[in-house]
Parts: C-alpha cells; structure tokens; sequence
C-alpha cells in the first residue's frame, strides 16, 4: 500500500525562485546611471527576504485553509489577509534597511509596496494550484486504497465459493449406500473427509501446487463416481512435468462442476472429461451434451476468471464449437502465497 505523503515544497524551490526575483527586481537599478552598488544590494536584499517570508507563511497557512474551504473562490479572504500582512512585512523591511544602513533616499515606498502585492499573488496562486494538484492526488491514491481492498475482499469470497448443493448431494448419496449396506461406505466417507479437510485449509491460500489439486481432485472425482458411477468419466492426460506449476485451490473441481451442471451425465449418455496440457494452458475439455431448461448464467467461468485476473493478470480462455466446450487456464511458473 503507498505510504501518504504530506504537503512539501522544495527549499530549492523557495530560494532558488526569491533570488530569482530578487535579480528581477535589480534590474532595472543596473540600468539607472544614479544608483550604487549599495542601492542594488539593499534592493536586492528586501525582496529576497520579502519573497522568503511570503513563501514560508503561504505554505503553512495554505493547508489548513484549504483543508476547511476547498469550495471557496480563490480570491477570498485568507488572500486578502496574506496581501495585507505582506504589506506591513514590506514596511517593516524597508524601513528596518533605511534605520539600519543610514540610508536617507530609497524609492518610493509604494514601488515596494505593489512589487510586494505582485510577489504576494505569484507565490500564492502558484501554491494554491500546486496544493489543488496534491489533494486530487491524494484522493486518486485512496480511491486505489479503496478499489485495492474491495478487490481483496471479492477475491476472499471468491476463494470460498464451493458449491453447497455438492455436499448435500454427496450426504444424500452416502445415505443411499448405508442404506444397502454398501461396502464402500467407509471409503466414501474417507474421501468425503479429506476433500473438505482440503477445503478448510485450503482457504487461506492463494495458489498451491498443480500436483496437490490434481490429488484433491482424486477425492472428488471418486465422490462423484459413487454417484454417477460409469456415467462419468474424467481422462487426466496433464504432462508431470507440468506438476511444478500452481493454480487457484479448487479451480478444475469448480470447471469439473460446472460441466455437471450444464451436460447431461447418465449411464445411456456418460460425460466423457478432458484434462490436459497445451503450451501454457491447462485445458479441460468436455462434449456438450446439454440439459434441457438449464440456462448458463456464466457466473462459475467469471469466478474463476476473476480469481486468474487478481492474481496474474491473466484471463482464461473460452474454446467452443458445435460439439466440444474447452476451457484453458493459464499456468503459473513463479509463484508464493501470501
């Protein structure tokens, strides 16, 4: 997260831009045959101290006030009030150089006094701009504060998104083979336990290992064989080579379900599923082979997408034709959990 930074000026800038005008305003006394050298740096002098104490007072008045009046006009009071203290500043330095060098002729009191005012309303429109320019950076960089955090509690519910009904289907089909006495109740109850046990702990988990979701998704697919029996079939074809890689906790058991949801899986009709690689893209392949009165929401592909989009930015890829549906993830090389 990006630290807040607070209101800050250069002290480059504030010297560097009063001696500038400082030599500005000597200009014109190196062109008047009737003035010294004294003459120029007493000039000189006054307005470099004058341009000082403008810069210093607006940057620390300027904050606050914009802070409780960021709706006002720019030219309102606390710029009335600036115009009025620099001129008694001005007074003050004049006569404070005049008592101090002995000096018995200087130029008219109403040339420092406008040349003040000038300097006055340069300095504080230049950092009544800058400080507009902070503050719409500083919303900018809480508006990602805030998108950032939004994200990651999206991505946290996404992480969670097991579908409930599997369970039910699963407590209703162990009850089914208790019933008959089924000697692969205690297996099936087995599996049941290390997929959720794999669940809970899972859930704190960013990515984890190809070859540890491939071993959860053995869990699954048994569960889904005690129900559907031959009628469904998963081919896993994935090269070992590319176990090293990671993946989201429960993406291909969310795709494998999602295939259930919308195809059709019977003994006369068995969904036949696909698992491979290609290039950089773990595919899972089915026949469409859909359900009637089934409508795709495409609410299960967008979960995952967005899982992919928040940790890698990378979309997943949707393949289909008149009779084969793949989707491609991509695969993760380089990687940590947070």
């Amino acid at each position: 997260m990006e630290k807040v930074k607070s209101f800050h000026v250069s002290r480059k800038v504030i010297w560097g831009s009063s001696i500038a005008l400082a030599i500005l305003a000597s200009i014109p006394k190196l062109f008047d045959g009737a003035s010294t050298p004294g003459d120029i740096i007493i000039n000189s002098s006054i307005t470099l101290m004058f341009s000082i104490f403008i810069w210093y007072y607006n940057i620390y008045s300027l904050p606050k006030f914009s802070s409780q009046r960021t709706n006002k006009s720019l030219f309102n009071w606390k710029l009335l009030l600036s115009v009025m203290l620099g001129i008694a500043v001005m007074v003050i330095l004049v006569i404070g150089h005049q008592e101090l060098f002995q000096i018995s002729k200087m130029d008219a009191p109403i040339m420092f006094e406008l040349r003040g005012i000038l300097i006055n309303l340069i300095v504080y429109m230049f950092l009544h701009l800058l400080f507009q320019n902070y503050q719409t950076q500083q919303m900018g960089m809480e508006l990602e504060r805030t998108h950032a955090v939004n994200l990651g509690a999206q991505y946290e519910l996404l992480k969670q998104q097991v579908n409930p009904h599997f369970l039910f289907n699963s407590l209703n089909t162990l009850k089914s083979m208790v019933e008959i006495q089924d000697p692969q109740s205690a297996d099936f109850i087995l599996k049941l336990s290390d997929f959720y046990r794999f669940t809970l702990e899972s859930r704190k988990m960013d990515l984890i290992p190809l070859s540890e979701e491939l071993q959860i998704l053995d869990s699954y697919v048994y569960l889904l064989k005690a129900r559907f029996e031959d009628g469904f079939v998963l081919i896993n074809e994935v090269d070992k080579k590319q176990y090293d890689s990671a993946i989201p906790p429960f993406t291909l058991q969310l795709l494998i379900e999602n295939c259930i949801k919308h195809n059709v899986v019977s003994l006369d009709k068995p969904l036949h599923i696909r698992l491979y690689s290609e290039n950089d893209f773990l595919v899972i392949e089915n026949p469409i082979q859909l359900k009637r009165g089934v409508l795709s929401t495409g609410v299960g592909l967008d979960n995952i997408n967005q899982r992919f989009m928040h940790l890698i930015h990378k979309e997943i890829e949707i393949d289909k034709n008149e009779t084969i549906f793949k989707v491609k993830i991509p695969m993760i090389y380089d990687y940590h959990n947070n």
